[in-house]
């Protein structure tokens, strides 16, 4: 079984940041809270106002179902607001000001208040990301650490084909995936809680609460005892117990909902290969991981390729269905990579947001 949640900006019809998604959440349902359900999707809020998330209501063994789900869903969603928001993926808006956004300040008040006091909120790092996150389920505690330990070894190569935040306030920079530079950081006066990012092997299923505790220890310093919870880990990969499900976080969400299905078709074929091969040392995969963060796809392609390759053969007639998006993405470029080059050629942004707009609208690809 598999699930996801999806992570959308809400802008106007000038691509500039609307942080309302209290008001948006209240025009639909009647009043400001959390979360609430349409026929076939959750809705809630994120800790930017200008964020919302979809999520189908209830996870499954068939991407095609999930896709089903949730364009059914945003479909509805527009309907329901009389297509007055343009929404849009991407791992970071590329044009934000940090002044044209702000964090949810309802309920729930106490835990952003703390993570503001501790951490800062006013950051890239908090304020301006966006990610696909997929929730891969596990049947024992055993099945948890294989499954953990796993999926460890492809978040490298999982980034470089996912990265859609080459642009900070307007201006390209050297990465593919800014998202992830501005995450490492973000919790910086507590290093322990994002680690590396990556995260470290587990041997028995006891070492993740070790982990967990070790954050809690540093986090009571502080009194932020609020923020004592299991949500609070920030690597790449977490375990969420109370959904039995390990939660892959490190991916920037992608340009549509199919766009996000083919990657997660990818790690549920992926999960069932038994020889992978990937480095699994922390070295071996942290090099990987800068080198996908840098440059995207384009400097992993031999790598790229022999995972599709292996991912190919143990498909199902579905999984090869989407499975066409991701040779496409080791082919061409991962959506940095795309945006990089579209914008070098025309130096129109909202050219390319308006695309972006449209794909996530119409669920289709960028190309």
């Amino acid at each position: 079984m598999i699930g996801t949640e999806h992570e959308y900006s809400i802008n106007d019809f000038n691509f500039k940041a609307m942080p309302i998604s209290d008001v948006i959440i209240k025009e639909i349902t009647g009043k400001i809270q959390n979360e609430f359900f349409l026929d076939t999707i959750g809705i809630s809020k994120e800790l930017q106002k200008h964020v919302i998330e979809f999520k189908p209501k209830m996870p499954s063994g068939s991407i095609k179902d999930l896709e089903k789900m949730l364009y059914d869903g945003m479909k509805d969603f527009h309907s329901r607001t009389n297509n007055c928001y343009n929404l849009m993926g991407l791992g970071m808006h590329p044009l934000l000001d940090l002044n044209g956004t702000a964090f949810w300040d309802h309920d729930e008040r106490e835990v952003f208040d703390t993570y503001d006091r501790v951490f800062n909120l006013k950051q890239h790092g908090w304020l301006n990301i966006q990610s696909i996150q997929v929730n891969v389920s596990y049947s024992s505690e055993d099945d948890m650490v294989l499954k953990h330990n796993k999926i460890r070894t492809m978040i490298p190569y999982l980034v470089a084909l996912t990265a859609s935040s080459p642009m900070v306030e307007g201006k390209l920079t050297k990465y593919a995936d800014n998202r992830l530079i501005y995450y490492k950081e973000n919790q910086k006066e507590i290093p322990e809680i994002t680690g590396k990012i990556i995260p470290e092997p587990l041997l028995k299923s006891s070492d993740y609460e070790d982990l967990l505790e070790k954050m809690y220890m540093e986090l009571k310093e502080k009194e932020a005892q609020v923020l004592c919870q299991e949500w609070v880990n920030s690597r790449g990969l977490i375990v969420r117990r109370e959904r039995k499900c390990v939660e892959i976080k490190a991916m920037d969400e992608q340009e549509s909902i199919h766009a996000d299905m083919a990657i997660s078709a990818l790690i549920n074929c992926l999960i069932r290969v038994d020889d992978l091969n990937l480095p699994d040392d922390e070295e071996g995969i942290l090099e990987v991981f800068e080198t996908a963060k840098k440059s995207g796809t384009k400097n992993l392609k031999p790598e790229l390729e022999a995972i599709y390759k292996k991912a190919q053969l143990i498909a199902t007639n579905e999984e090869r269905h989407y499975l066409k998006h991701i040779f496409n993405r080791i082919e061409y470029g991962c959506l940095s990579e795309i945006i990089t080059e579209k914008y070098n050629e025309e130096k129109d942004i909202l050219k390319i947001m308006n695309e972006a707009k449209l794909c996530l609208k119409e669920n289709k690809l960028m190309f």
